[in-house]
């Protein structure tokens, strides 16, 4: 990999493809995958993550919203694509872009058929999807005969998928519930099968559950996080690779003289003269104030430098008083040596927020 010469998020398609061929080895040969590439491949270049995995044999896609869909066709993307939380005003854009809409309320039902009636579609294709305990979007089991009731009136739109979301497969103290989450969804699916006709494809794994319930796999499997390095749990981040290192320089060294201040608000003083050094990326990158006041390490030639005093929208000021480096030296935010997940756990948060949090601003390379 080149060394920066600015800021740059480095995207690693040959992690991405261990990391799909790692989680495609947990499930069986015929099961299909859908990889979650949402929030531009949670923080780094959808177009480009869905082309490789489009390309090593995965079976769907899936993003949050209408947008994000267009952009994958727009891509090259031919493969279906699953919209996991639709809008009402962008439906017939989402028919135009052959992208598959999760249904989740009688409501939203009703709207994609008027929709789709006004265009003369016939049989789109469509997921429903079913609150089992999450209880964030999803239809009740018992508002199944008032879905048939619309279905049946009708030849606009053809259900071809049912689906749920886990609320805490990574979470080993909450498998009675996860365990009572996929007998909910079981008996949903098999009242499905009993009330049509044709075949229902049904999916409700996510990544910690391709891990921890593969039993469960059905006859497709999601993962988002995991594809980019991630597991949730330490064991399985061993097996993984991180897909995006997260790169920067030093702008600037400074010596600070015992009892200055480093930065807004004076939130760091020096007990002792100290060298400092400034680099370009800040809370507007992504990076933000909470990963100040000395809990947040970067690597500087493979040396761990504390961030100190308050994160600056632009700038971070990080302490190499022990650290033999230059103006212009390359210094790693996050990525396999530092890995985003403990990055994030000194702010008390998720690799999911630190990633789809990364600005648009920072510079994408791919590499290979």
């Amino acid at each position: 990999m080149a060394k920066a010469e600015e800021t740059v998020l480095e995207i690693d398609l040959n992690a991405l493809g261990h990391n799909y061929n790692f989680l495609r080895s947990k499930i069986k040969p015929d099961t299909k995958f859908m990889a979650v590439v949402k929030a531009y491949a949670y923080g780094s270049e959808s177009v480009a993550i869905a082309n490789h995995l489009q390309g090593l044999g995965a079976d769907y896609f899936a993003v949050a919203y209408v947008n994000e869909g267009i952009a994958l066709r727009e891509g090259g993307i031919t493969a279906p694509i699953l919209v996991l939380h639709p809008q009402k005003i962008h439906f017939a854009t989402l028919i135009e872009h052959q992208l598959e809409p999760s249904i989740y309320s009688l409501s939203i039902l009703s709207d994609f058929i008027a929709t789709a009636s006004t265009l003369n579609i016939h049989e789109y294709p469509v997921h429903l999807k079913f609150n089992t305990g999450l209880n964030r979007l999803g239809f009740s089991a018992d508002e199944l005969p008032d879905i048939l009731n619309l279905i049946h009136q009708q030849k606009t739109i053809k259900v071809i998928a049912v689906l749920s979301h886990l609320a805490a497969t990574e979470d080993h103290e909450e498998k009675e519930f996860t365990n009572l989450q996929l007998t909910r969804f079981s008996d949903i699916c098999k009242q499905v099968d009993s009330l049509f006709e044709h075949s229902i494809l049904k999916h409700v794994l996510n990544t910690s559950g391709i891990i921890n319930y593969t039993h469960a796999q059905c006859d497709m499997v999601r993962s988002g996080i995991g594809l980019y390095g991630y597991g949730n749990e330490p064991y399985i981040d061993e097996q993984l690779q991180p897909v995006m290192t997260l790169k920067t320089i030093i702008a600037q060294k400074h010596i600070i003289r015992s009892g200055e201040s480093v930065g807004y608000n004076r939130k760091y003083t020096s007990e002792k003269d100290t060298v400092t050094a400034t680099l370009p990326l800040g809370h507007a990158d992504g990076i933000g104030r909470e990963y100040g006041h000395g809990k947040t390490y970067v690597s500087v030639h493979g040396q761990l430098a504390p961030i100190i005093g308050n994160v600056c929208m632009d700038m971070i000021m990080i302490d190499v008083t022990n650290i033999a480096c230059e103006e212009g030296d390359e210094v790693i935010i996050f990525g396999k040596s530092l890995p985003a997940s403990e990055f994030a756990e000194t702010a008390q948060t998720i690799s999911y927020e630190l990633l789809t949090g990364l600005s648009q601003r920072i510079k994408r390379t791919i590499v290979h």
